[in-house]
C-alpha cells in the first residue's frame, strides 16, 4: 500500500522532531531521513515534498553538512527551515554570512507577498527565530517575500520552481501561524492528501503484519503498557492463534503491575498471555552494575534468553514482535546521518547482535498519540490507552545506582502512593507521565525525637504530545504537600522527597 510521504532532510536541529510531528498533525506523513540522502532515494514517486531542517552548522563551515545537489533537479517541493533555507541559497549563488549578531526568540515578519506559502495570512506575524548565520545576497534564482523587523531576510521563494525558505521556524508552538504555513507547503504547493488517518494505519498495518509474517508464530513481548498492548491486540486481531503474548516478569514491575495486565488484557480482552516469572534471574544480573546503559544491556539480553526458553515451551516460533515506537528509533540513533544516539531505546533494552528470532516492530513509524487512537480504532477501552508510559527495563532504570530488592521494595510502595494519589485528585489524566525515582542519595531527617538517616526520593511529572519534547508539569503544592507526607510517613526508608522541574531537552523524561 503506497502512501503520500514528506521528506525531512535532518540537519541536526533540535527541532526536526517537532517538524515531523507538526506535518502528521496535518494528517500527512512524514519521515526524517539523513541529510546527505541522495536524489536518487528521494526521486521515489511516494515521496510527494522536502523539508529541510534546521541545523547548527554554518554552511560554509569545513565539516558543514551539504545537501546533494542533484535534488534541486528534481522538481518536487522543497521547504528550507533555517539551516535548510541557507543550503538552499548556498548551493544556487547565494551569499551566507555570519555577522555576529544572530536573532534568537520571538520577532515579527513582514511578508512581503503572500503567494501560496503564506495564502490567508496578515502581512505581520509574530515567528521564532533561531540562528547565526543570516542570507546576505540571493541569486538571481530567488526573491525574498518577507523580512523581520530587522531588515534579516526571512523567507524567500524560487522564481520558477516550487522551493520555498523560512529563516524562521513554522513548527514550533511560538509561530502561532506555522501551522497554517506547512498546510500551505502540504495541500496548496505539494498536493498531498490528509490520508495518514488511525483507519488508514489500521489496514496498512494489516497488509504489512500478514505479508511479512505469512503463516509464522510470533511471540509479542507485553509489558502492560500502552505500545505493547496495542501492538498484542492488533496482531491478534490479524494473526489470531498465531500470536502467543508473552509476559516476563522481571521484577522491576510496579507495585500488583504483573496482576492488573493479566486481569485487563488477558481476561477482559482475550489475549492469549503467557506469563514467566525470571526475576530471581533479572536480579542476579543486575548485582552490582549501576551505569544506565549496561542496565539497558543486560536487560535486554535477559529478555531474549526469556524468551527463547518461553519459545521453546510454546512452540516453534519464528518472530518477535515488541512495540517500539517512532520516537525510541530516532532517540536510539536509528535515524542515520548525523543523529545520536541518546539511549537504547526503552522496549527491550539493548538487544543483542544474535538471536533465535527474526525482529519485527510494526509501531515503529507511530508516534505515541498515533498508536492510541490506532488502540481506538481497534476498540481498546480508555484506561489502559491513557495509561503513562513505562520503561521496558522498568524500575531498574528509575532507581539511580544499583539494583536491589530492598531499593526495589521502596520505590514499589513510593510509586504506588504518588500514583494513587494523583488518580485520586483527577490529576493523573493532565500529565503525559508521572513517576517517582530512588537516588543513591542519603539524608538526614527527623522523625518524632529520633534522627534518621534515609533515602532521597524524587517525583517527575511531565506534559507532552509525544515524548520528544516536555514540559514540568505545575503541580499544585496541595497536591505535592499530600505526596510527600503520606510517602515519608508511610515508606520506611525516604525521609525526604523533592520536585523535577526539568524539561526535556535539556534533560531527558527518564532519569536514567
Amino acid at each position: 500500500m503506497s502512501r503520500c510521504t514528506v521528506a525531512i532532510l535532518d540537519f541536526g536541529s533540535q527541532y526536526t522532531k517537532v517538524i515531523a510531528r507538526r506535518i502528521r498533525e496535518h494528517h500527512v506523513y512524514s519521515e526524517i531521513l539523513p541529510f546527505n540522502t541522495s536524489a536518487e532515494e528521494l526521486a521515489a514517486d511516494h515521496i510527494a515534498a522536502i523539508i529541510l531542517s534546521g541545523g547548527p552548522a554554518s554552511v560554509f563551515g569545513k565539516e558543514a553538512p551539504q545537501l546533494d545537489p542533484r535534488i534541486m533537479e528534481l522538481d518536487k517541493p522543497i521547504l528550507g527551515i533555517c539551516y535548510g533555507l541557507q543550503a538552499l541559497l548556498h548551493l544556487t549563488g547565494g551569499k551566507v554570512s555570519s555577522t555576529g549578531h544572530g536573532e534568537y526568540g520571538p520577532a515579527t515578519l513582514e511578508i512581503e507577498e503572500a503567494g501560496k506559502l503564506f495564502k490567508g495570512l496578515p502581512e505581520h506575524i509574530p515567528v521564532w527565530m533561531s540562528h547565526g548565520d543570516r542570507v546576505e545576497d540571493l541569486s538571481a534564482d530567488w526573491e525574498m517575500i518577507g523580512q523581520s523587523q530587522n531588515r534579516v531576510v526571512a523567507a524567500v521563494q524560487h522564481r520558477s520552481k516550487p522551493f520555498f525558505g523560512t529563516q524562521f521556524h513554522p513548527e514550533v508552538q511560538h509561530t502561532p501561524d506555522g501551522g497554517t504555513i506547512l498546510a500551505n507547503f502540504l495541500f496548496t504547493i505539494s498536493g498531498c492528501q490528509p490520508d495518514w488517518t488511525p483507519t488508514h494505519h489500521l489496514a496498512e498495518l494489516t497488509e504489512r503484519i500478514s505479508r511479512e509474517v505469512g503463516s509464522g508464530r510470533v511471540l509479542c513481548a507485553l509489558s502492560g503498557g500502552v505500545d505493547s498492548s496495542v501492538l498484542g491486540i492488533l496482531l491478534t486481531r490479524v494473526l489470531g492463534d498465531q500470536v502467543a503474548c508473552v509476559f516476563i516478569d522481571h521484577g522491576l514491575l510496579r507495585k500488583n503491575e504483573g496482576e492488573q495486565v493479566e486481569a485487563s488484557l488477558g481476561s477482559a480482552l482475550g489475549l492469549n498471555i503467557h506469563r514467566a516469572d525470571y526475576s530471581d534471574r533479572f536480579l542476579a544480573a543486575l548485582t552490582g552494575i549501576e551505569d544506565p546503559e549496561e542496565k539497558r544491556k543486560i536487560i535486554g539480553q535477559e529478555f531474549i534468553k526469556a524468551f527463547e526458553e518461553v519459545a521453546r515451551e510454546v512452540g516453534p516460533t519464528e518472530f518477535l514482535a515488541q512495540g517500539t515506537l517512532y520516537p525510541d528509533v530516532i532517540e536510539s540513533g536509528g535515524v542515520a546521518g548525523i543523529a545520536r544516539t541518546i539511549k537504547s531505546h526503552h522496549n527491550v533494552g539493548g538487544l543483542p547482535e544474535k538471536m533465535d528470532f527474526r525482529l519485527i516492530e510494526p509501531l515503529r513509524e507511530l508516534f505515541k498519540d498515533e498508536v492510541r487512537n490506532l488502540g481506538r480504532e481497534l476498540g481498546m477501552p480508555e484506561d489502559i490507552l491513557l495509561r503513562h508510559p513505562f520503561p521496558g527495563p522498568g524500575l531498574a532504570v528509575r532507581i539511580v545506582g544499583e539494583v536491589t530488592r530492598e531499593r526495589l521494595h521502596i520505590l514499589r510502595e513510593a510509586d504506588w502512593i504518588y500514583q494513587e494519589i494523583l488518580k485520586e485528585t483527577g490529576e493523573y489524566q493532565r500529565i503525559w507521565q508521572a513517576f517517582a525515582v530512588l537516588l543513591p542519595v542519603k539524608t538526614v531527617g527527623v522523625m518524632g525525637d529520633q534522627r534518621t538517616y534515609e533515602y532521597l526520593l524524587a517525583l517527575r511529572a511531565v506534559t507532552s504530545s509525544d515524548g520528544m519534547t516536555a514540559d514540568w508539569h505545575r503541580m499544585p503544592t496541595e497536591i505535592l504537600n499530600q505526596c510527600a507526607s503520606r510517602i515519608i510517613n508511610e515508606v520506611r526508608g525516604i525521609n525526604r522527597v523533592v520536585y523535577d522541574i526539568s524539561s526535556k531537552p535539556p534533560s531527558t523524561i527518564e532519569w536514567e
